[in-house]
């Protein structure tokens, strides 16, 4: 009966029978952080609210309001279109063990609050999730573990609404809650809406712990672009690849391709050198011929000192070999001019 008694305290602080409804207990373990959601009245929008702590709401201690800038260790902040406002515990230690009171005050009447009692613990919570955020996509499912130390029935509820002990709806979306793994019960929402959003908390006997959740459109993807990117993507790639041939060509490789063309007119010159070497013999050989029947046909005087006269028959090989060196010549000038080119060409290409 008691235990019954207390899940039911805990619906009505969550469901808000009050003018502001939050948590009654949570759990942390000490250098963590926690946020507290404090749910009010549509009159106390404007309104100013604020933390303090203590076991008697008349003489508690301020740690943070939302009209004065807050400290490290305590903030605050409110959302007046969803009429919560949001108090965070940051590096929280043993002396931290309280009460504290979600409030909001009130021009010329008393102020108006709601406690819940914060227990820091060196060793594991008696409940406590993996995130306290949650994000899902409108339509889509999401699963929320919540880890415990105690026995009794689990319940998932939403704060200022209802609650779910073993399967049902919140607000439109599906909950199923399944208990049948050690120290842990799994929560999952399907059917997710956008009015889905807001805060929930995993509860086990009298300890909450509080589990925001967003929903939001899961965004849309166009495949044929996406093709069409990666297409561009690889022809670019390519095209980077062909430009970083190239480029890792650089001087080493204008040398390569000069020498390469310094053997291709080497080649060049030395075929003509032989065919003109060949072409000259021929020619040599034709000479000589005709030189010899002319010979035969010379008719040998002698000088009024009684010397015969003899004919010149190196005549043509002397004017063979003087014009073979004249070409030769030129074809040395031509080497030279074509290696000082390219020597120039590579120097600006180089700077």
């Amino acid at each position: 009966m008691a235990v019954n008694l207390s899940f039911l305290l805990i619906l009505t602080g969550l469901t808000g029978i009050h003018s502001i409804t939050t948590i009654n207990r949570v759990s942390v373990r000490a250098g963590d952080s926690i946020s507290i959601p404090c749910l009010y009245d549509p009159q106390f929008r404007n309104s100013m609210k604020y933390l303090c702590k203590g076991y008697y709401f008349n003489s508690c201690s301020y740690l943070a309001k939302t009209n004065q800038q807050s400290s490290g260790k305590f903030s605050i902040s409110d959302d007046n279109d969803q009429r919560i406002f949001t108090v965070t515990l940051n590096d929280l230690m043993d002396t931290d063990t309280d009460y504290y009171w979600c409030a909001v005050e009130i021009n010329e009447e008393s102020d108006v609050g709601e406690y819940f009692y914060l227990s820091v613990t060196r060793g594991m919570p008696r409940l406590y999730v993996d995130h306290q955020e949650i994000t899902g996509f409108n339509g889509e499912n999401i699963i929320i573990n919540c880890y415990h130390r105690n026995s009794g029935k689990p319940s998932w509820c939403r704060l200022g609404s209802s609650c779910v002990r073993s399967s049902g709806s919140i607000d439109g979306a599906r909950v199923t809650i399944d208990d049948r793994a050690l120290n842990v019960f799994t929560v999952m929402m399907t059917e997710l809406r956008a009015e889905s959003s807001g805060w929930y908390a995993c509860v086990r006997r009298d300890i909450q712990i509080p589990v925001h959740v967003t929903v939001t459109e899961k965004p849309t993807t166009n495949t044929p672009t996406a093709t069409r990117h990666l297409t561009n993507l690889s022809h670019t790639s390519e095209h980077l690849n062909h430009t970083s041939v190239f480029a890792s060509e650089g001087p080493t490789g204008h040398l390569s391709f000069t020498i390469r063309l310094s053997l291709l007119v080497l080649f060049v010159m030395m075929t003509s050198f032989i065919w003109l070497m060949v072409r000259r013999c021929k020619q040599t050989k034709e000479t000589s011929a005709i030189s010899t029947e002319q010979q035969e046909e010379v008719r040998y005087t002698r000088k009024p000192s009684g010397e015969v006269l003899q004919p010149l028959k190196g005549q043509y090989v002397i004017y063979n070999r003087s014009k073979l060196k004249h070409t030769l010549g030129h074809l040395k000038s031509f080497v030279f001019v074509l290696f000082f080119r390219i020597h120039t060409s590579y120097k600006k290409k180089q700077i």
